[in-house]
């Protein structure tokens, strides 16, 4: 199944670029043009710079985004901000964090995987992408010749075969070490004697991998692969190209947090608002409790989680102090207004439930609705926004569990876009995949 390789993974020179807190910055999926100014402020030797440069009023094909990126990337080696390890490694990745007032730690191990196309079945999505995300990572990828931010992708370890192997190894000192923004601390372990690297290569060689995060990275990946491979002549399979990096965590890993998008909707005409308020009843039963009750929140989250979940939804709407909380009549009923194309398991998610009979179908955002939605993963602050007229609606659904994400990709199936929230996102700059270096 899964190739795994390790790789001469490029990193920052502390005694050079300064506190490594200060370097790393989110993957670029998360980042807003407020925090993109905060990151290029932080430090000079900030990862923002790479993973997601700023545009300029004054870009041309020959002179932009990505052209600059090139550039820094190119000084910043040659002055020795960034060295790339002496030896092939495969990286043990302990990021420690905090979620809801308890304190999680995710292992992930940072690797090379052979690209593989979707109908090989060796790497299996579970979430629908967009096109403008992949254009973007595509053009950066041609303009470094870089992996800048890890693929955070799952495997099944049921024998804890990986687990033992990776305790064993942390039980040395790491490479690097410390405290990030928001209580966040990264330890980094650098695995590059033979055996254990073989020991890795084999347990995992006989599992396929689940993509969690970065679909649109790995679907860009493959094309900058396609495009080079035109140009080749020998046979394919042992360039820098052929190759993505991921972060690869067990699925029973209990630092695996997923939380869920809640939809929130702005823009519509008040009367479409109304239509749909009054459509639901036939679909749902309809349950109010105030948002002025005490356990409002405990409430919600047992109910939304109850039952497995399957179809339940809390809606909250301006000018209005409750919660609707709506539970499907028939699950199978409902069945007839998602895509007959899709497999029965991406028919009972509640994501596809919402999607296509509430947002879909009783308010007409059709393709997913992408002017009119934004997504919120904590349910108090989507309801607040809801309430201070920001918004029109918030739709509040239970996290998809690793379960169902195994469940449908497993049958060729993906959930609909924005499914699932991996908490928290993998840093970019704490080690990344230049493919000069392989």
């Amino acid at each position: 199944m899964a190739d795994i390789f390790p790789f001469r993974g490029v990193r920052f020179k502390q005694r050079t670029a300064g506190d490594l807190a200060r370097t790393i910055c989110p993957p670029y999926d998360i980042i807003s043009t407020h925090m993109q100014s905060e990151l290029y402020a932080r430090s000079d030797y900030n990862f923002i710079r790479l993973e997601h440069p700023q545009e300029l009023p004054q870009d041309t094909a020959s002179e932009n985004k990505y052209t600059r990126a090139a550039s820094t990337l190119a000084q910043w080696l040659a002055e020795g901000v960034l060295i790339a390890d002496e030896a092939p490694t495969i990286y043990v990745h302990d990021h420690h964090f905090r979620y809801q007032g308890k304190e999680y730690r995710r292992r992930g191990i940072i690797t090379l995987v052979r690209l593989e196309e979707w109908e090989s079945r060796v790497i299996r999505p579970h979430e629908g992408t967009l096109a403008s995300p992949k254009s973007d990572r595509l053009a950066l990828l041609r303009a470094l010749q870089a992996n800048t931010s890890p693929i955070l992708a799952l495997f099944e370890d049921p024998q804890r075969k990986i687990a033992s192997l990776l305790n064993a190894k942390t039980e040395s000192g790491p490479v690097i070490h410390f405290h990030a923004d928001g209580g966040e601390k990264h330890v980094l372990w650098a695995i590059n004697e033979a055996e254990r690297l073989e020991e890795i290569q084999r347990v995992l060689a006989h599992r396929p991998l689940y993509i969690a995060d970065g679909h649109h990275r790995y679907e860009s990946a493959l094309a900058y692969r396609r495009e080079q491979r035109r140009n080749q002549e020998k046979p394919p399979g042992s360039d820098g190209f052929d190759f993505v990096m991921m972060t690869l965590v067990d699925f029973a890993d209990p630092g695996l947090v997923i939380l869920p998008p809640h939809r929130l909707v702005r823009g519509l005409p008040p009367s479409k608002i109304e239509d749909m308020v009054n459509k639901i009843n036939p679909f749902f039963e309809v349950e109010e409790i105030s948002l002025n009750s005490p356990d409002v929140w405990q409430k919600a989250e047992d109910f939304l989680v109850g039952e497995a979940g399957q179809g339940r939804i809390a809606l909250c709407r301006a000018g209005e102090n409750n919660l609707r909380l709506l539970k499907p009549r028939d699950l199978t009923s409902m069945e007839k207004f998602l895509p007959a194309s899709r497999s029965e398991h991406y028919k009972k998610l509640t994501v596809s439930i919402l999607d296509h009979v509430i947002l879909e179908r009783l308010l007409g955002l059709r393709g997913g609705g992408a002017e009119a939605l934004v997504y919120s993963y904590d349910q108090s602050e989507a309801a607040d926004m809801v309430l201070r007229g920001e918004y029109q609606l918030a739709f509040l659904i239970g996290a998809v569990n690793s379960d169902a994400i195994k469940i449908v990709a497993d049958v060729g199936d993906r959930m609909p876009r924005k499914s699932t929230y991996f908490y928290p996102k993998l840093p970019s700059g704490l080690v990344f995949y230049r493919m000069a270096e392989r």
